[in-house]
């Protein structure tokens, strides 16, 4: 048994006695040492922009666990800049399910949702996170703000979990339709989510102070569209997890200096970088950060390189910035993921293409029936836009869905097709 399989063990054992606090305890301690790892000993083949993000996430992580009093439990297409400025920190499904998973601590908590009645088609990560606030491995939140916004497990974790917390709830429903009265319908909401924040924290939110936060969000999300291009030509390999980072913190941490800082960081690696080798690929959707198949393929290899995820260009920065409740709505609205399958095909091409893409990975994620439902209308696109599609079948969280034989075996024959091997 390998240290992960035994911390993971530790942690599900003191659970299943009832010493809650030891094994969060435990959770943090191990949480905390990787921390420090990823700070003083990172992985000198990532570039020093994805040395900075691994240790920043895993503060995302952290703190929650250590001040719970300050954070809330979010959905991850929920505008944070709110949160941030009555010091709340955003803790998400998706996050914090993969550290879990990463952790092998993931099963008992899919077990106890089992048990609890849910679908075993249900999403794992929103599985995983209920899960743990059931198991009482999460400490409750000061409260927990959500979003319809693409999946549908949101309207049960989240209701699941403030039943178990007690905790106050604010839903925000994002209409489908990307139209002017969408964008006022969300404005409205997030003007009450304003109230409802400062009700909760006891905290005033100032709208010029607000407007500024949304400003830096603006300039990350340009940096990062930049970045994307300019990588067309560059070679920069990376591993399967610094593309989740990412993904969460281009989402959850918008309105913050370190993630503009990160995508400035960026900016400066891509124009050192050498010139590209070897074949892009683009990765629509959830990316399998724990496959050994997928990682002796795709990571650190200059023969083909993973240069982009869907979930991590989500949001286009054209939205205002004066007023920032309606810049905010504007990103939810028109968030890449809402609305019709064939808008979110669209977008993907276009990112695709910016990062100079020689093939996409759609990645049907278990229990994600959005993306599964729309993969062959998918694969059809892309390849008439000239751009080979691989969709394969899988779990981003939950190992037992894996399938890492017929994995191996997809991917590569993909790669070979498109040159690569």
């Amino acid at each position: 048994m390998n240290p992960i399989d035994i911390f993971g063990n530790v942690i599900n054992n003191l659970n299943d006695s009832g010493h809650h606090k030891a094994a969060r305890r435990v959770l943090e301690i191990g949480w905390g040492a990787m921390g420090i790892k990823m700070k003083h000993f990172p992985d000198k083949r990532l570039i020093p922009a994805d040395r900075y993000l691994a240790p920043m996430m895993m503060d995302v992580m952290m703190k929650p666990l250590i001040e719970p009093q300050n954070s809330a439990v979010v959905s991850i297409f929920t505008a944070c800049e709110l949160l941030e400025e009555v010091g709340l920190n955003p803790y998400n499904a998706e996050a914090f399910s993969s550290y879990i998973s990463a952790s092998h601590a993931e099963r008992e908590m899919l077990d106890i949702m089992d048990s609890d009645g849910i679908s075993e088609t249900f999403c794992s990560y929103h599985k995983i996170f209920a899960g743990a606030a059931v198991a009482k491995l999460m400490p409750a939140p000061r409260c927990i703000v959500h979003t319809n916004l693409i999946c549908d497990a949101n309207l049960v974790s989240f209701r699941r979990m403030q039943q178990v917390f007690q905790v106050p709830l604010f839903y925000i429903d994002v209409p489908i339709r990307q139209d002017e009265s969408s964008v006022a319908y969300v404005e409205r909401q997030l003007r009450e989510l304003k109230t409802f924040l400062e009700e909760v924290t006891g905290k005033k939110i100032d709208d010029d102070a607000l407007s500024e936060r949304v400003a830096r969000s603006k300039r990350t999300l340009n940096n990062y569209q930049r970045f994307q291009e300019l990588r067309a030509d560059r070679q920069i390999l990376t591993d399967l997890v610094s593309p989740l980072y990412c993904a969460m913190s281009n989402n959850i941490l918008l309105g913050t200096e370190q993630e503009e800082k990160y995508t400035q960081m960026l900016l400066e690696d891509v124009v050192a970088a050498p010139p590209k080798k070897g074949k892009h690929i683009y990765w629509m959707h959830a990316l399998p950060y724990w496959s050994d198949s997928v990682y002796s393929l795709l990571a650190f290899n200059e023969s083909a390189q993973i240069v982009g995820n869907e979930i991590g260009q989500t949001c286009s920065a054209d939205f205002e910035t004066d007023n920032p409740y309606r810049g905010m709505a504007q990103r939810m609205v028109y968030n890449s993921l809402n609305g019709t399958g064939s808008r979110r095909i669209d977008i993907g091409i276009k990112h695709a293409k910016d990062a100079g893409s020689d093939g996409v990975v759609w990645f049907n994620h278990w229990g994600c029936k959005h993306t599964i439902g729309i993969s062959q209308l998918a694969k059809k696109r892309f390849e008439e836009a000239g751009i080979p599609c691989l969709i394969l079948d899988g779990d981003a969280c939950d190992r037992s869905h894996g399938g890492e034989g017929q994995t191996s075996t997809r991917l590569s024959a993909f790669l070979e097709m498109i040159g690569a091997i």
